[in-house]
C-alpha cells in the first residue's frame, strides 16, 4: 500500500465522549467490498482493493464493516488491502446477524453467536481487539421494542476481557438507547436516516448533547434511492450532484453525524469526499427539509 497520504477535506473531525478516537467526519462503508447484497466475492477484487486503499490514502480514518458481509469477504479484503493497519485507523464492525445459505439475514443474538461473531471479526481482520462493535438489533425495516439487556451484556463482558474497546448500537429506538446506556457506555448509534427518512431527529439531537456519534446507514436512500424534484433542483442550483447534496445535508444537519457511504468506484469515492466542500445555503436547507414531509 502506498503510504503517501493526500490532504483531502473530510468534513472536519469529531471525538465521541468516552473515547480517544478522533474521527474524520467522512469515513468509508465496506459493504461494497463484497458482492451484490453483500453476498460472495466482488465482481472486481482488484478494483475494490484499490478503492479502500485510496480512501485511507485520502485521510479516511474509520471504516465500517462486518464479518457477515460476504460472509467474511469484506473483512478479508480489508486485511489484504491495509494490513498492517495505519495507527490512526479505526475499524468499526457489527454483530447481531448472520448470513443464511439462502442469502438471508437472520438474527444472531444468542450469547454464543455474539461471542463467535466477535472472534470471526478478530480472526479475519487479524486484530487483537476491535475498536468499536455495533450491536445490531431490530428487523429488516427498523427497530423493534425488544430489550437490549441480554445481548448488550455479552458485549460488555467482551469489552471487560479486552476484545472490544468500545460499543455502539444499531437499528434501535430512542428507548433502546436509553436502556442500553444504563448497561454500558455507548459511543455511537448507527440507524437508518437520510433526507427523506427522519424518524431519528430527536435521537440525533439527544446524542449530540451527550457527544455521542450518530452514523446514518442508507444515507442516500438504500434500497429506494433518494428521488425528488426538490433534490434535483437544489443540486442544479449549487452545481453539485444529488448524491453530494444529500451527503452535505447530513454533514450540516448535526456535528455528531459521521458518514460511511460505501462505493466500489474510486470516482464515486472522490465525489463523496467533495460533499464536504459543499456549503448549502439556508434557502436550500429549507427546501430539502421539506422532502421528509412530502415522503409517504
Amino acid at each position: 500500500m502506498n503510504s503517501q497520504t493526500r490532504n483531502v477535506n473530510l468534513g472536519g473531525t469529531y471525538t465521541p465522549t468516552g473515547t480517544s478516537l478522533t474521527f474524520k467526519r467522512i469515513g468509508y462503508g465496506a459493504i461494497h467490498l463484497s458482492g451484490p447484497i453483500a453476498w460472495g466475492p466482488p465482481k472486481d477484487r482488484e478494483a475494490v482493493t484499490a478503492v479502500v486503499r485510496e480512501a485511507v490514502r485520502c485521510g479516511v480514518n474509520h471504516i465500517d464493516t462486518s464479518d457477515y458481509y460476504g460472509p467474511h469477504v469484506a473483512n478479508r479484503i480489508l486485511k489484504e488491502a491495509l494490513y498492517p493497519y495505519p495507527t490512526n485507523l479505526a475499524i468499526v464492525t457489527k454483530v447481531g446477524a448472520r448470513r443464511g445459505a439462502d442469502k438471508s439475514w437472520p438474527k444472531a443474538l444468542s450469547r454464543q453467536e455474539l461471542i463467535d461473531a466477535v472472534h470471526d471479526n478478530l480472526r479475519n481482520l487479524s486484530l487483537d481487539a476491535l475498536d468499536i462493535v455495533n450491536l445490531r438489533l431490530g428487523g429488516q425495516f427498523g427497530p423493534d421494542d425488544s430489550s437490549v439487556e441480554a445481548p448488550l451484556s455479552v458485549l460488555a463482558e467482551l469489552k471487560q476481557q479486552g476484545l472490544v474497546r468500545h460499543i455502539g448500537l444499531s437499528n434501535i429506538s430512542h428507548a433502546q438507547f436509553n436502556e442500553g446506556s444504563k448497561i454500558t457506555e455507548i459511543v455511537c448509534v448507527q440507524n437508518h436516516y437520510n433526507l427523506a427518512h427522519r424518524n431519528d431527529d430527536g435521537l440525533i439531537d439527544d446524542l449530540a448533547a451527550k457527544q455521542i456519534a450518530f452514523v446514518p446507514f442508507f444515507p442516500l436512500g438504500g434500497f429506494r434511492p433518494l428521488n425528488s424534484p426538490v433534490l434535483d433542483s437544489v443540486a442544479h442550483s449549487v452545481g453539485a450532484t444529488t448524491r453530494q447534496v444529500a451527503l452535505a445535508w447530513l454533514l450540516q444537519r448535526s456535528p455528531n453525524i459521521l458518514l460511511i457511504a460505501g462505493t466500489s468506484s474510486v470516482e464515486h469515492l472522490h465525489q463523496n469526499f467533495h460533499a464536504a466542500d459543499l456549503k448549502l445555503p439556508a434557502e436550500a436547507i429549507a427546501q430539502l427539509d421539506g422532502i421528509a414531509a412530502a415522503t409517504p
